[in-house]
This record gives C-alpha cells, sequence and structure tokens, in this order.
C-alpha cells in the first residue's frame, strides 16, 4: 500500500487527573514512550499537544473532559504500528493500562487507511471511531481483527482489548 498510509485513534479515559499519584507512572513516561515511537521505522505523524514536557496529548480534551487522552498517529504499514506497539517497550505500559485507564464500555480504538501525506485531525478520527461503533468493522474503520495482516494479534491475545 504506498500510496495509503495507516491511521490509528485510540482513546483512554484516566482514573484520575493527570496531576494524580494514581497516575504519575503513566504521565512520567509520556515522552519516553512517544519518543520511542517517533524514531521507529514506518512513524509518520502524531497528533501532539502544547509541546510541555511530560504531557504528551493530554491536553486536548474529549467532550469537555480532562480525564480523556487520546494518541492519534499515522504509519507507513501495520506492520509498523504492529512493531512499535507489541515489540518494544511500549508493550510493558500496554499490559498496565488497567492500572491507568477506566476499562470502557464501548470501542475506543479504531484504523483506517488514509492518503499518503494525510494527517487526520481529532474530529476525522472521532468519526471513523463512530462509525466503528454504529456499523462495525468495514474498510472505512476497523480494528485488529479486521486485518488480514494479523500477525501479533494472534499471539498477544488483545483482540477482545480494543
Amino acid at each position: 500500500m504506498t500510496d495509503r498510509h495507516l491511521a490509528e485513534l485510540n482513546v483512554g479515559r484516566l482514573v484520575a487527573p493527570t496531576g494524580d499519584p494514581r497516575v504519575a507512572d503513566f504521565m512520567a513516561n509520556l515522552d519516553r514512550v512517544n519518543g520511542l515511537g517517533k524514531r521507529m521505522p514506518g512513524f509518520v505523524w502524531m497528533m501532539e499537544g502544547s509541546g510541555e514536557p511530560g504531557t504528551g496529548n493530554t491536553e486536548t480534551k474529549i467532550d469537555g473532559d480532562p480525564q480523556y487522552v487520546s494518541n492519534l498517529t499515522v504509519w507507513e504499514s501495520v506492520e509498523t504500528l504492529e512493531a512499535f506497539v507489541f515489540k518494544t517497550i511500549h508493550k510493558q505500559f500496554y499490559d498496565r493500562r488497567q492500572e491507568w485507564f477506566e476499562i470502557l464500555g464501548e470501542q475506543h480504538f479504531v484504523m483506517w487507511w488514509v492518503p499518503e501525506g494525510h494527517r487526520p485531525t481529532l474530529e476525522e478520527a472521532l468519526e471513523r471511531l463512530e462509525r466503528r461503533k454504529v456499523q462495525g468493522d468495514s474498510d472505512e474503520a476497523f480494528g485488529w481483527s479486521w486485518l488480514r495482516e494479523q500477525g501479533l494479534m494472534r499471539t498477544q491475545g488483545c483482540v477482545a482489548a480494543e
């Protein structure tokens, strides 16, 4: 897919405000994990906040709720996103997500193909997420299980965690 890249949105709601000790370890490692992602082969783009150290994109509010945080990135391929998520230090933090994030009763993750060079907005990404919630997986909005190139998803057992 040389003319398309993979966009992904992951939304979570922190169990406490960003300055609370319950999420301190997560907040303290945002720059480390995001910095690694930006250096990974296949990384294209990441929506970022103010750039203040240790904040990541936590300043971007969804529905005015300061505890909702979002991660919106673009990657060259499924394989490059998978490598970052499941073969780097990111995996250790992914495995600890229940310490810092509420369990949401609805889908909170979506991927879709974008033209090379396109930088999706949060509004666009939230529309894709809503499309997936309402219509299920499709070529327009999907999760890991929709992809034929599942690879690591089969061995990591994360399909249910979408």
